[in-house]
């Protein structure tokens, strides 16, 4: 793909995974903030836009002589549906009941001695609530809706009880939660210092801020999948079908 200042992040991402690692050095939201352009971000970043297209460019050239980045893309939306509900969705509800215990530990180990765990804690807990809850919504709601649009393109069905767009508003209402779920975790990097152990850290101490970066790095992906991917693909979907009816 050509990549230029007007390209906007989210788009640059999903068509090559392998550019959100750019981003992330730049500090660059891929995953929320993915509508906006290239330009924009490093305006509000101070950022020189030529350096940031050279060095996506280079990832870009690099992919061309080894192995792509999944097409998620390409995925109809019902399997992406079905993929991130078996992967991501499965992957917070089982390392939720493993970092909270250990965040617990620290906390009463360390806390006297480095208190932003005491904070680090309560935000670990307020985003593990939500985000348990947006997880129901999206496998109740959200999700099955989109497979009922992909069922209708496929077998050339349509819903008489449905002749104005649904998928928005719920796509509105998880992206909103995914601004939040982001911010949290971006607060709990800025406390962690990018998840570095202190020079009295105990394995425990460790392995809860292992476990803490792995769960961001899993979210910063479901997100870009849900945001920049699945999302556009149900609204241009829904509209077609809303369209044709």
């Amino acid at each position: 793909m050509q990549i230029s200042s007007q390209s906007p992040i989210g788009s640059v991402v999903a068509a090559n995974y392998n550019t959100a690692s750019i981003f992330k050095q730049a500090g660059i939201d891929y995953c929320c903030n993915g509508q906006q352009s290239i330009e924009e971000a490093c305006r509000a970043l101070s950022l020189d836009t030529d350096w940031l297209l050279s060095q996506l460019n280079e990832v870009l050239e690099a992919g061309r002589s080894t192995a792509p980045a999944t097409d998620y893309a390409s995925w109809p939306p019902d399997l992406l549906a079905d993929y991130i509900e078996k992967m991501h969705h499965r992957y917070v509800r089982a390392q939720i009941p493993t970092i909270l215990p250990l965040l617990e530990k620290i906390n009463l180990v360390h806390g006297p001695r480095h208190p932003e765990l005491s904070t680090i804690k309560a935000l670990f807990e307020t985003v593990a609530a939500e985000l348990l809850q947006h997880l129901s919504k999206e496998e109740q709601i959200l999700f099955p809706y989109i497979r009922k649009l992909v069922y209708r393109q496929t077998n050339r069905t349509e819903d008489p009880g449905r002749s104005q767009a649904f998928v928005q508003h719920p796509v509105r209402v998880m992206m909103q939660e995914h601004d939040e779920a982001g911010e949290l975790f971006r607060r709990i990097n800025t406390l962690s210092n990018n998840y570095t152990v202190p020079g009295d850290a105990c394995n425990s101490y460790k392995a809860a801020f292992k476990a803490l970066e792995d769960f961001e790095q899993d979210l910063h992906l479901h997100i870009h999948l849900e945001n920049n991917i699945l999302f556009p693909a149900a609204i241009q979907l829904e509209r077609q079908q809303t369209t044709l009816a």
